[in-house]
């Protein structure tokens, strides 16, 4: 597998980006990977990892590019912290799922410049902070985005402006929505809103929750990983990029 730092520009500045390719010339289906509020580290970078070992092109943004250089703790000491919002909260204020929509027209602009890119069509996938982008990114590119999955994502269906289920009306991706069990960022209640949005538009789509499974349960360096629960959130995810990417 090949591993590339390049440099994205957008309309707000330079954006770090590691690029995973799969062993062999290509050409690859893409797909584009929103990180999670605790930055950009390893564990992100072997998600992207794993897509590629799994046949796809990964694009893997740092978000928190508007902020400058950063520092945040392991997952492990941020959370044994007690002050992760005081470290995170900044930087989460920096974006969100209008600006990573925005930006995803960069991102589809460099993947456009790649001779080793499959088709125009991407999919999507975000974490957490990243699993509202990813939808947004669905909603706001709906004939280049074939696939969108959010895992653990918070606010999916809020009243801000830019919250992602106002896009549903605008997605012509099928969508995959994992939710933790006793989310408070994704409660009952949202869920039941994104779910209804998707249906009122006619996405193809699956929603479901987790039950046992905590926030963040997806990635290996949080406390509360769940392996068996992440081993089925990447088996429905890259079948879901199967249907729709190849």
């Amino acid at each position: 597998m090949a591993h590339e730092q390049v440099s994205i520009r957008t309309a707000d500045g330079d954006c770090p980006t590691h690029v995973l390719t799969p062993d062999g010339q290509g050409p690859w289906p893409a797909v584009i990977v929103y990180m999670d509020a605790l930055g950009m580290r390893p564990a992100v970078v072997d998600v992207a990892g794993r897509l590629a070992a799994n046949g796809y092109l990964a694009l893997l943004p740092d978000l928190f590019y508007r902020s400058g250089a950063y520092a945040i703790p392991t997952p492990k000491e941020a959370f044994a912290g007690g002050d992760l919002m005081k470290i995170i909260g900044p930087l989460m204020a920096a974006t969100g799922p209008g600006k990573a929509a925005e930006d995803t027209r960069y991102f589809l602009d460099y993947l456009d410049t790649r001779g080793d890119v499959k088709g125009a069509r991407v999919g999507t996938v975000g974490f957490c902070m990243g699993g509202g982008m990813a939808l947004a990114a669905a909603g706001a590119f709906p004939d280049r985005v074939a696939a969108a999955a959010s895992f653990h994502g918070g606010g999916l269906a809020s009243d801000k402006p830019d919250s992602p289920h106002l896009l549903a009306p605008r997605i012509k991706a099928e969508v995959y929505v994992a939710g933790a069990d006793k989310d408070p960022s994704y409660p009952p209640e949202m869920a039941e809103r994104m779910e209804k949005a998707l249906a009122d538009a006619g996405v193809r789509h699956r929603c479901e929750i987790y039950e046992g499974a905590l926030h963040g349960w997806m990635k290996p360096d949080f406390p509360i990983y769940n392996e068996d629960a992440a081993e089925r959130g990447w088996r429905e995810m890259l079948a879901l990029f199967k249907r729709n990417l190849g």
